[in-house]
Formats: structure tokens, C-alpha cells, sequence
């Protein structure tokens, strides 16, 4: 199955690059579509284009929202209900929208997220990595990093939150009905979204039991990626995220 996916993705890159090849070799466009294609097709991760910016400057959101506190960063045209696996449909949006930014639409059997700023997070992970605990992908940009879990339920979220004392406000939950951006799009505070910690799949006989605590596979068809449960980090990001500077509370992706 892999190896069919693989051809496939590779026919459709290479379909890309036949109807664009200035744009794909200079402005580096073609590196979205691949991206998108890559989460589509070999993670089975349902994706969409984001809105994107507009003007002289680049720096006001595409959206008809003149205060846009996410310019260019969340879904428009299409709606985040379009997000899709199909490799058709992702190649063909990206042909026609090449500099559009990548987003996950998380939840279902995708994959879900935990943001939270920049310092706190890189505090969180190392005590996490101190702890043993196996991590999954972890987005960044300038000003947060996302931490990818398995998938969970608001109904499941919400009786893990009840029971904390105080969960900062910088703290974000990024689950069914919810968007994360992927590399590697423009972030909407500047820069660029990059992996701090890529996608990997495991081979079969490394992955763990699916029955250990604190780790299971992804969804899907595609190839097998390993990620935390909530439950097994939000300690250590709530923990983190108490000590930001400001509360980190800052509206920014």
C-alpha cells in the first residue's frame, strides 16, 4: 500500500512541476504543494489551504476581516469542512492557490494539537523527554509550538481540564472542528512554520504496544505515526505555560 501511495504522490509532484516549473523552482511553491500532498497521501491527515494574505505588503489577511488576528493563517474558501486526503483534490488546489498555507484539519481520526508559546513549550519538552515519555510531531513558529496528540473528544478534554486547578489562558486545545498550520506555511506573526520535531513512522517492529499507556498509533491508512495522549503531557504544559511571561495569552499562531 506504501509503495502504491508513493508512485502515486510522486506521479502527481511530478504533474505539478510539468504545469509550473518557474514558479516551483524559483519561489519554492512547490515545496506547500509536497507538504500538503505528503500529509494527505502518506499520513492520511486531512488537509486544506488557508486563506493566505493579499495587498502590497503581504501583510493583511486575504479574508474580508480587516482585523484578522490570524492574517493569511485559518480556513476561508474552501471551509475547513473540505478538508480532504484525496491527492486529486489537494494537487489541484494547490496548482491554483500554490502560495496558500497548509492546514490540518485536526480531530476525527486525525491527529489533534496542544499550542502553547514558544519558551514554555521547549521547557515542557524537556522535561517530558526527561520523563521518558515517546513524543509525537511538534509544530513551531516564531511565537508557539503545537504539540500533536492522538485524537480526543471535547467531552474527554473537558473532564481532563475540570480537574486542574487553573489552566492558563496560553494554553490551546486544537481538536475536533479545529485547525492547526502546518509546515511550510508563512506564520501569521512572521516567519515561517517549521517541524521541530518531524513526522516519523516507526516500523512494525519497533511500535509499541497499541495497549502501553501514554502512546498510541495514528488513524487512518497510511503510514503509522506514534502520538502521546492528552492525558500524558498536559502536566507539563499546563506547568509550562503557568510560568510564560504575561500569562502568554497573546492571540498568535
Amino acid at each position: 500500500m506504501r509503495e502504491i501511495l508513493g508512485r502515486r504522490l510522486q506521479r502527481l509532484r511530478d504533474r505539478f512541476q510539468s504545469l509550473r516549473p518557474a514558479r516551483g523552482r524559483s519561489g519554492g511553491t512547490s515545496a506547500l504543494l509536497e507538504a500538503a500532498l505528503t500529509c494527505a497521501t502518506t499520513w492520511q491527515w486531512p488537509v486544506l489551504p488557508g486563506v493566505g494574505r493579499s495587498g502590497t505588503d503581504g501583510t493583511r489577511c486575504a479574508c474580508p476581516d480587516p482585523d484578522c488576528v490570524v492574517p493569511g493563517a485559518h480556513p476561508f474558501d474552501p471551509g475547513l469542512l473540505a478538508a480532504s486526503t484525496d491527492p486529486r483534490m489537494v494537487a489541484w488546489w494547490w496548482t491554483n492557490r500554490p502560495t496558500a498555507p497548509v492546514l490540518l484539519a485536526t480531530g476525527g481520526t486525525a491527529p489533534c494539537a496542544v499550542s502553547l508559546p514558544a519558551g514554555a513549550a521547549a521547557r515542557a519538552l524537556v522535561r517530558l523527554d526527561a520523563q521518558g515519555m515517546r513524543l509525537g510531531p511538534v509544530v513551531a513558529t516564531p511565537t508557539r509550538w503545537a504539540l500533536l496528540v492522538a485524537p480526543y473528544s471535547l467531552e474527554r478534554l473537558g473532564e481532563l481540564l475540570y480537574a486542574k486547578d487553573h489552566v492558563p489562558s496560553s494554553l490551546r486545545f486544537h481538536g475536533e472542528g479545529g485547525y492547526l498550520l502546518l509546515p511550510p506555511s508563512a506564520a501569521s506573526s512572521g516567519g515561517r512554520v517549521r517541524w521541530e520535531r518531524e513526522p516519523r513512522a516507526l516500523p512494525p517492529s519497533r511500535c509499541p504496544d497499541p495497549k502501553s499507556p501514554g502512546v498510541r498509533p495514528s488513524q487512518g491508512s497510511g503510514a503509522k505515526l506514534w502520538l502521546p495522549d492528552v492525558e500524558a503531557v498536559v502536566d507539563a504544559l499546563v506547568e509550562a505555560s503557568s510560568g510564560a511571561p504575561g500569562g502568554g495569552s497573546r492571540l498568535a499562531y
